[in-house]
Formats: C-alpha cells, structure tokens, sequence
C-alpha cells in the first residue's frame, strides 16, 4: 500500500508541476478534455443507436465532409494549428455556419477519424458513406473544402485518397 500511495504521490507531483511549468498548455488540454467530456453522451447515443460501426450512423453530409477533410490532413503528418484554423474557416464559410456548429463537426470527425482507425481507413468508408448519404451530390462541396485546404501539391498518400474518393463517387480516374 505505500508504494501505490508513494506512486500515486509522484504523479500528482508530477502533473502539477507540468501544470505550473505549461500553464497555457494546460489550459488547452483541460479544455480539449471538458469538450470530450461534454461529446461523451453523444457518441455513447450514436452508437447504441445504430449498432453498427459510427459511420454508419452520419446523417449530415457537412459532418462526413469535415471527417474526410481532416483525415486528408492526417494521411501524412499531424495537422498544424494553421492547417485547422483554416479548416475551421472553410467549414464556417462554405457550409455557413456558426463557430460551436463548426466546432462540433470538427470534434465529430476527429472522432470518426480515429473510430476508422486512422485516416487511411477513413477516407473510403466515409467517402462510400457521402455518397451513400446524398447520391453523390456533395462532391462539389468536398472538392470545395479540400482544394483550398490541401493546395496543388499532394502527397502520395493523398494521391492514393483522391482515387479513393473517385472509386466511391463512381468518379472516372
């Protein structure tokens, strides 16, 4: 018993001085924490619902959009901030929405993104799932986001994405 109270003695130690030392940090990550938390009971409701994988379960293609979007940014490297601040300013100005709706679909696709297993995996189900959802209609949206938001070089993995996105649009290569 005193070596589970001397461990659990030198974690709060140290999270309090990381806290001390990180206050700015620690504040983003306490907040990134009550918006998990506040998510919680959503995420618990989409999959009792459905009982099948989340994606399933997307009914608004302006959430599968985000998700894809975001796992184009992750195929390579973890996004910059400056990658989703810009993100979150294409969602607001092309869907016209409000800044907690943007939120909420960039947390829901985060979400979604790591439910798939990572952003490979992501992109085809999601892409079968917008088409699925609006017959294809939402490609023009999509290309909207992701256009100004990847640029003109991409990567091979984003190359191999696109294609995959074609394949689920029924797009010609």
């Amino acid at each position: 018993m005193p070596i589970v109270i001397a461990v659990l003695t030198a974690i709060a130690g140290a999270i309090w001085w990381w806290v001390r030392n990180n206050p700015r940090e620690a504040i983003d990550t306490a907040r990134d924490a009550a918006t998990t938390v506040r998510n919680a009971p959503r995420r618990l409701a989409f999959r009792r619902q459905t009982n099948a994988h989340p994606v399933q379960g997307i009914d608004d293609p302006r959430i599968a959009i985000c998700a894809i979007a975001q796992s184009f940014l992750e195929l390579d490297t973890l996004p910059t901030i400056e990658q989703r601040k810009r993100l979150h300013v294409l969602l607001r100005s092309q869907f016209r929405c409000s800044e907690e709706e943007a939120e909420e679909m960039e947390v829901l696709g985060r979400w979604l993104v790591t439910q798939c297993n990572g952003a490979r995996e992501a992109v085809p189900r999601l892409g079968r799932r917008l088409h699925s959802i609006d017959d294809g209609t939402a490609w023009e949206s999509l290309q909207d986001i992701l256009a100004p938001l990847v640029g003109e070089e991409l990567s091979s993995a984003q190359r191999d994405a696109t294609d995959d996105l074609k394949i689920a649009f029924k797009r010609r290569m």
